[in-house]
């Protein structure tokens, strides 16, 4: 009896041979290896590979949408005719850092990541067939650090038509299974959303009695926020999930889905678990307004509120008239208000009456003036000019002259040169005429005087004289608010001149006054530069060009106010005006936003930048394209000097038009955790960084930190022959 059983033992055997899986590895706070359920392999039986990863405590690795981290990946290497499914994810966890912070979705403690492998209908019998893979994840704690792997598991091949399988992996793999999310068949689903929010609603079908608890929406493609808390309600069985979206998500996508977590799970099992989401939008309702109505059931009319339109309109009117009126206050126009009362007394006399009718003409000069801006404004508008103040502040054209006129008129009020003397001088002039010619006149040199002046309240209100959100009469009626606050105090001085003797006298105080105001122009001038930043997006030096630019101009002013000005010599005044000249124009010229900020142009082909991502690499591989990251800052001396050496060589310019290369730029401006990842990977720690990877070959060149067009030639022509 002994004999048989031994034959029948050894005949029984390579059925239930194991499979050899991979030699646990451990890199950082992660430890990780291949296994399978399955014993042997059939031809054209698809079997399940897992990747097993056990984290340290408070360690966690990321689920396929992670929130500031990245996702574990796996890159196979199979035999001929073996295929990779994706992989199967577990339902996630919301993960957070030492601090209580939440930093994405993911999973600590042990889990398994399935991959169905489908092989092919045909192999050869009788040998091990080995799958390889590279794991690569990011794991963090208190600090993140990534995590690569080269794994592999060995099969033998079924030679009796019977699959076995492991009973080593056999139940945790099914526990596993068991975590996948699982298909909505119980629920009624449905989603809405707005431009912030995205809610979703079930509703529980006929026969469902198990109720989820705790529930938490994961979004697979980050549409919704994932560091805010959902708003949840349940209302007799119903639940209603209302979540913020991600700032950066696509605000009209067609479809919701991602995975609900119930705590105590969705299959009366009372485990954590998920169910997948993926239904598309319906159009969100608007709210129904009710009718009123009284006692009675008569029907009251509805109580019709203000537009926003009429309220902003109410409130730029105020603007206006305070802004005009402070107009008066600032230096180009205060120290001539007593004066011009003055002059309405001495040329009438004692006659109140002509004093107030000179006032009139004065004011109706002010009026005309402004009257004629706003029906210049009406004509451009109506050939069609976009004259909205958004959408100039859209060009980056306007904003940087804008930050220049700002600019000048701030040195000038901070005393670094004088302006606006010789047309005080000609209002003098002006105002001596005999008759109401002269007055007239003076109202309308005050608005020449006035209007370069910026004053608190007067900018909102020009903003929206220029908005195409105000009828014609409506900017008219802002202009006339700012002519009468401007003309209010020459008509209430010439009605009462004894109120001039209420006037402050000139002093020192005037200067230190108009000093202090130059420093909101100078916040002004910083906001624009701000705008300006993210119109270029500095992809060229474009904003340090504007920076040097600004510092030229200012120059210029320096200049024409030390050598220009109406002191010293002839011809030293000639010279200061020159180089105050050449100095504006160059810096006109160095800060003068250039092209398209994302692009480099050689010839008629046009090199775009875009953004670096591993994913970004991977397709541009698979379509056979080469690839050039550039890993860049800011605030990197030696990547501006990189790009300006580099990036206008018409040899390179040429050579990526040749390739057709996709060009990748990873900015560390600001802390980026994917990029101090993946710079980590290479033992680095620093930019520049640059890397070369050609068509088909997953390990790329790496150039040095100073780059010429030469080396990046050479790095090309490496690339191809590696």
């Amino acid at each position: 009896m002994k004999l048989p059983r031994l034959l029948l033992l050894l005949f029984i055997l390579p059925v239930f041979a194991l499979a050899v899986e991979s030699k646990p590895v451990k890199k950082g706070a992660v430890q990780v290896q291949l296994v399978s359920d399955a014993a042997t392999l059939e031809p054209g039986k698809p079997f399940t590979v897992a990747l097993r990863l056990q984290h340290d405590p408070h360690w966690h690795s990321y689920w396929i949408a992670p929130g500031t981290g990245f996702p574990t990946s796996l890159t196979w290497t199979l035999p001929r005719g073996f295929k990779a499914g994706d992989i199967q994810w577990p339902t996630p966890h919301v993960v957070k850092d030492a601090s209580g912070k939440i930093t994405g979705n993911g999973y600590e403690g042990e889990i398994f990541l399935l991959v169905e492998i489908t092989p092919p209908l045909q192999f050869p019998v009788g040998a091990e067939l080995k799958l390889q893979a590279l794991a690569e994840w990011l794991m963090c704690q208190e600090v993140c650090m990534p995590g690569d792997a080269k794994l592999e598991i060995v099969f033998p091949i079924a030679t009796t038509g019977v699959t076995a399988t492991d009973p080593r992996w056999a139940q945790p793999l099914a526990q596993a299974r068991a975590l996948l999310p699982t298909a909505n068949t119980a629920w009624t689903v449905t989603a809405t959303h707005t431009a912030t929010t995205a809610t979703l609603r079930l509703t529980p079908k006929p026969g469902t009695t198990s109720q989820p608890t705790e529930l938490h929406f994961f979004s697979s493609d980050a549409f919704t926020d994932y560091t805010k808390s959902a708003a949840i309600t349940s209302d007799h069985g119903d639940w209603t999930i209302q979540m913020e979206l991600d700032s950066a998500a696509d605000k009209n996508p067609a479809r919701l889905t991602g995975v609900l977590a119930s705590a105590n799970g969705w299959t009366g099992d009372s485990s954590y678990g998920g169910l997948v989401i993926d239904t598309a939008f319906s159009p969100a309702s608007p709210p129904i307004e009710q009718p009123n109505k009284i006692p009675g059931g008569v029907q009251r009319a509805t109580e019709l509120k203000p537009t926003p339109a009429r309220t902003g309109l109410f409130g730029t009117l105020l603007l206006a008239l305070i802004g005009g009126l402070i107009l008066n206050l600032m230096p180009c126009v205060f120290p001539v208000l007593g004066i011009k009362i003055l002059g309405f007394v001495n040329q009438s006399g004692n006659d109140r009456r002509k004093i107030t009718l000179h006032g009139l003409v004065f004011t109706l000069g002010v009026l005309l003036s402004f009257w004629l801006l706003a029906g210049t404004l009406l004509v451009l508008r109506a050939g069609g000019a976009q004259l909205g103040w958004g959408a100039q502040l859209q060009s980056p054209e306007f904003v940087f002259g804008m930050a220049v006129f700002l600019l000048i008129f701030a040195l000038n009020m901070s005393g670094l040169f004088e302006v606006g003397l010789s047309a005080t001088g000609v209002g003098g002039k002006l105002q001596m005429q005999e008759g109401f010619m002269g007055s007239f006149f003076t109202g309308a040199l005050a608005v020449l005087v006035a209007t370069p002046c910026s004053a608190p309240f007067l900018a909102p209100a020009l903003g929206a004289a220029f908005s195409a959100s105000f009828s014609a009469v409506e900017s008219m009626l802002i202009f006339t608010a700012i002519a009468i606050g401007l003309a209010l105090p020459y008509l209430l001085l010439s009605i009462f001149p004894q109120a001039i003797k209420l006037l402050p006298r000139p002093g020192a105080w005037m200067e230190t006054f108009k000093q202090l105001m130059s420093f909101p122009l100078y916040a002004t001038v910083g906001w624009l530069l701000w705008v300006l930043a993210g119109q270029t997006k500095d992809d060229d030096n474009a904003l340090l060009l504007i920076s040097f630019g600004f510092v030229l101009v200012a120059m210029a002013t320096w200049a024409y106010g030390r050598f220009g000005q109406a002191h010293g010599k002839p011809a030293r005044q000639w010279a200061g005006r020159i180089a105050a000249a050449a100095l504006l124009t160059g810096g006109l010229y160095t800060g003068w936003p250039k092209g398209a900020p994302d692009a480099l142009v050689a010839g008629s082909y046009q090199v775009t930048w875009e953004k670096w991502s591993p994913e970004a690499i991977a397709a541009a591989q698979a379509a056979g394209k080469f690839v050039y990251v550039d890993f860049t800052a800011r605030w990197c001396a030696t990547c501006q000097t990189n790009k300006a050496t580099v990036f206008h060589s018409d040899a390179v310019l040429a050579k990526l038009k040749e390739k057709n290369v996709v060009l990748l730029r990873g900015d560390w401006t600001n802390r980026d955790p994917k990029i101090t990842t993946e710079l980590a990977r290479w033992n680095r720690s620093a930019v520049p960084f640059n890397l070369i990877y050609a068509p088909g070959k997953p390990e790329p060149i790496v150039l040095p930190e100073l780059l010429s067009a030469g080396t990046v030639l050479g790095g090309f022509a490496q690339a191809a022959a590696k």
